[in-house]
């Protein structure tokens, strides 16, 4: 095994060569032999062990034989005990989660001390039962290709080798390891499918294991080509703004696979309601699904993608004087004007007798009216809102300023007509927006 695994670092993950290596070894067999490996071929390698505090004294033992191990080997080593079940509960989350997101937390903690990599001991039995669980709890085609050999600076160079060629490895070259008790369990779903469905599937098919990978090859290269996809009719059919992501549904409807192309789109920002998401294609404008970091507006004939934002229209801020400056959430500028040109969207010039500080910048309230610039009489903030096609995310980002609680500019927008100053305005303020 020792030949074959030197082969597939050279020929997959040359990239290891004179990189300094952080190998996660719990102790039990697979990293076990992941550490074996890496110290005979001669990497530069610093073993990281997380002591979940789980199994009592079990976790203390598996603790103890990797310290062992690496003194007697002389390799750098680096424990850490973790309240796994204190943390579990603070944050809301399954035992295996919390655990997870311990370890990985900790091992990017190196990554900025200056190691290049961290490597796991995944296998590819634990590809399969990670395949078996995704398919039967339903997924896209991204779960059904398996753990990735690379993820970002994650490294897992052990996937192509069988949990018999590693036991075979580790007896042969008697090697220690412990043994996880709870992985005689059936209490987790991933131990049945260990225990029970995988070597069902072995007895029905000796060269499973190899058919498995090469049904994994072919997914991967089914998903290459739906990326592609996803690609080109992105670049036909979105339109990437500032701070949102436009779906142009005319464009969108024209492929009849559209649902897919959605799902590929936004199913890296957290959604999980897709019945939902679909039926905003033909739902009423302002209609909206929410993910905890998102929210996708139907908004006429788009859908927008945007950010979540904590709503506060009771927020106001204070311009005391003429010399004040507003930074966030938007840049404001006051000034005296020896000069007075004509009023543009960034840029207003107000008569300083009809304005009375301390001005505010606020949102929108329901009942809001001005006398909007270029036109005659007012009209309800509502109404030009409609008017101008704004979506309801638009509404909720627009700022106004205002005197004494009436509007002087719909900011970056339209004036109102009220201060705007004139040929007979003695003192005036420009007023822009940066």
């Amino acid at each position: 095994m020792l030949t074959k695994f030197q082969y597939h670092i050279e020929q997959n993950f040359a990239q290891l060569k004179d990189k300094k290596l952080l190998l996660a070894v719990s102790g039990g067999i697979d990293s076990m032999v992941l550490l074996d490996l890496f110290y005979k071929l001669r990497f530069d390698i610093c073993i990281v062990h997380c002591n979940f505090q789980l199994r009592g004294k079990e976790s203390d033992a598996d603790e103890m034989l990797v310290r062992e191990t690496c003194q007697d080997s002389y390799i750098p080593y680096f424990i850490e005990s973790f309240d796994t079940l204190e943390f579990a509960k603070e944050n809301k989350l399954s035992i295996q989660l919390a655990a997870r997101k311990l370890r990985y937390d900790w091992f990017q903690e190196f990554i900025s001390l200056g190691f290049d990599y961290v490597l796991t001991a995944h296998h590819l039995d634990d590809n399969v039962e990670t395949f078996l669980i995704n398919f039967t709890r339903g997924t896209g085609l991204e779960g059904l290709t398996g753990i990735p050999a690379q993820n970002g600076n994650i490294i897992r160079p052990l996937l192509p080798f069988s949990r018999e060629e590693i036991e075979n490895y580790a007896l042969e070259n008697k090697i220690q390891w412990r043994e996880d008790s709870s992985n005689a369990s059936d209490k987790y779903f991933r131990n049945k499918l260990r225990h029970n469905i995988v070597p069902t599937l072995k007895e029905l098919n000796t060269g499973f294991l190899d058919s498995f990978q090469n049904t994994l090859h072919h997914l991967h290269q089914a998903e290459s080509l739906v990326n592609d996809a996803s690609k080109l009719v992105y670049e036909k059919v979105v339109e990437e703004k500032k701070n949102q992501v436009e779906i142009h549904l005319n464009s969108l409807l024209q492929f009849k696979n559209y649902k897919a192309y959605l799902y590929q789109w936004l199913k890296n920002y957290g959604f999980s309601a897709w019945n939902d998401i679909y039926d905003l294609v033909e739902a009423q404008s302002g209609k909206q699904v929410f993910s905890e970091t998102h929210v996708l507006l139907k908004d006429r004939e788009k859908l927008i993608l945007s950010e979540r934002k904590s709503s506060n229209n009771s927020e106001v801020l204070i311009i005391e004087s003429i010399e004040s400056k507003v930074n966030i959430p938007l840049k404001l500028r006051f000034c005296k004007a020896v000069n007075i040109f004509e009023t543009v969207s960034n840029c207003i010039f107000v008569d300083e007798s009809k304005i009375k500080f301390p001005l505010t910048i606020r949102k929108w309230q329901e009942g809001d009216y001005f006398y909007p610039s270029g036109m005659n009489g007012k009209k309800k903030l509502s109404k030009y809102f409609k008017d101008e096609k704004y979506s309801l995310l638009d509404k909720e980002n627009q700022w106004l300023l205002c005197s004494e609680d009436q509007i002087i500019w719909v900011i970056g927008k339209r004036a109102d007509n009220r201060y705007i100053a004139n040929e007979t305005t003695q003192n005036s303020i420009k007023i822009e927006l940066k």
